[in-house]
């Protein structure tokens, strides 16, 4: 017993010394390493030591995230928002208790005016469907005021296509595939399908990176395919076109797209064939004619001088040479990967840009031709709310869907190491994303979005969110006070 007790002490004393041998071998490997390189200082200062600074940086997103934001403080979204998203999708209890962590005092913060009397049940009626396009060959009826936003294949990995499309089919909301083509994943729930066509025109584009009116009607031969999105601008990077990195670009996304695989998919910072507005609606006029299908744009509004110069444009025409639908994104709009100087610095927020479109469209009697969808951080039913009280006639997000997916935030979209397998094409990350499950999450999270919007309009005494207008809503000025929204931009501009 005693030869045993010896012999296994020996072992423990022999693996302890070759633990401590491989350690201190790491650390002379590590400190030789930190001074005989020159990129980081602190490193080449503080050898093995001055790791720790990059080590506790990285951790720091996580701490933040979990520990020290308090619920409304953290940043693009906050955790209150994102428990509302999570509690919808997964159809649990969405109601709090004790009182609002809601602080009403900072300026811009908006607020519902109650009705004294709010509409009763029996009196709520649905919001009618929406046609696009009714001059169309094929004109679109749309029934869902919340749609999922663009997400090209490739930025997203295949489960999560699958099951947003399989969420769009079963909430009857659409699906826009981003600027990454068409894929076989968004058909193949039945889903309606926006095609964008991004600056690369992925999908549609020739050998040489022109649009390609043969490849225009194979995509609208589909008949899940409902409208065409030229995409001039979006909100996380205003004046840059997309970014996929080529160790996302498989064999599959670069067959889909056209390109090179494993190269980087750099869209042009816009469209060669659009440098005016001219070109503009001639490009509507032409995926119009070829495709049948209702067509409009996309854009961050920064300088106004060219909206001016389209409806001008439009106005000479005439309305029919007017786009279907404008889709006005916010400054603050999200993406898998974008340069920081135009993320925080470029273009309106959509409280600024969206009354302003809507107020242009009026002014050129083109309110009831041309629908207004609003885009950017839109991901609550009080800011989907807001949005079509401002004027749009359709919402869409595609962080809030995100969320519904499962996403946690961590930032990490450009990097191909999502942790909850939706920005990633690592086939053992991608197991984590159980397609069925989270199909249904999404559509509950539609469904939940629309009966919020429901829930504030019958507070504030209309029959259904369409009915809602500025005059339903106040927002805390400066002094601390609140002002109306009709009254607010009615100074504005």
């Amino acid at each position: 017993m005693n030869e045993l007790l010896i012999w296994g002490l020996d072992l423990l004393s022999g693996l302890f010394i070759l633990v401590v041998g491989i350690v201190t071998l790491a650390i002379v490997y590590m400190y030789i390493s930190d001074k005989s390189q020159h990129h980081h200082a602190i490193r080449h200062n503080y050898p093995v030591i001055g790791r720790f600074r990059y080590f506790f940086e990285k951790q720091g997103e996580f701490f933040r995230q979990y520990f020290f934001a308090m619920d409304r403080e953290e940043l693009p979204f906050n955790r209150a928002e994102r428990s509302w998203v999570y509690r919808a999708a997964k159809n649990v209890d969405r109601t709090i208790a004790f009182g609002s962590t809601r602080n009403l005092d900072p300026t811009g913060t908006i607020m519902f005016m109650n009705c004294a009397f709010p509409t009763l049940d029996e009196d709520a009626v649905p919001p009618e469907p929406v046609t696009i396009g009714p001059d169309c060959a094929q004109p679109y009826t749309a029934k869902s005021i919340f749609n999922i936003s663009g997400m090209s294949f490739g930025a997203l990995s295949r489960p999560a296509v699958e099951a947003l499309a399989g969420g769009a089919a079963k909430a009857g909301c659409w699906m826009n595939t981003g600027e990454g083509g068409l894929s076989p994943y968004h058909l193949a729930s039945g889903a309606d399908i926006v095609f964008q066509i991004g600056t690369a025109k992925y999908g549609v584009r020739d050998e040489q990176g022109r649009l390609s009116d043969e490849k225009l009607q194979q995509v609208a031969a589909h008949p899940q395919v409902k409208m065409f999105e030229i995409k001039i601008s979006q909100g996380a990077k205003p004046g840059k076109g997309g970014i996929l990195p080529g160790r996302k670009v498989t064999a599959e996304i670069a067959e889909i797209r056209g390109i090179p695989e494993g190269e980087d998919s750099i869209s042009p910072n816009g469209h060669p064939d659009i440098r005016s507005v001219e070109d503009l609606l001639d490009m509507i006029a032409r995926v119009r004619k070829v495709t049948g299908k209702p067509v409009g744009f996309k854009a961050v509004v920064g300088s106004q001088d060219w909206l001016q110069a389209l409806f001008k444009a439009i106005a000479l025409r005439g309305p029919d040479s007017a786009p279907d639908f404008i889709t006005v994104d916010s400054a603050d709009g999200g993406t898998g990967a974008a340069p920081q100087p135009l993320m925080d610095y470029v273009g309106l927020p959509l409280k600024e840009s969206l009354p302003l479109v809507v107020k242009m469209l009026e002014q050129q009697q083109l309110r009831e031709r041309v629908k207004v969808i609003a885009s950017g951080k839109l991901i609550t039913p009080s800011k989907v709310a807001w949005a079509v009280a401002l004027g749009a006639d359709f919402v869409v997000s595609a962080r809030g869907y995100m969320f519904a997916l499962g996403c946690i935030q961590a930032l990490q979209c450009n990097k191909d190491t999502c942790p909850t397998g939706i920005t990633t094409h690592n086939p053992r990350l991608q197991k984590g994303l159980n397609v069925a499950n989270k199909t249904e999450r999404v559509a509950h999270y539609n469904k939940y979005i629309h009966y919020g919007i429901g829930l504030l309009a019958h507070s504030c005494g209309v029959r259904h969110v369409r009915e809602l207008a500025p005059k339903h809503i106040r927002v805390v000025a400066d002094n601390g006070l609140s002002v109306a929204l009709e009254e607010l931009y009615k100074h504005h501009h």
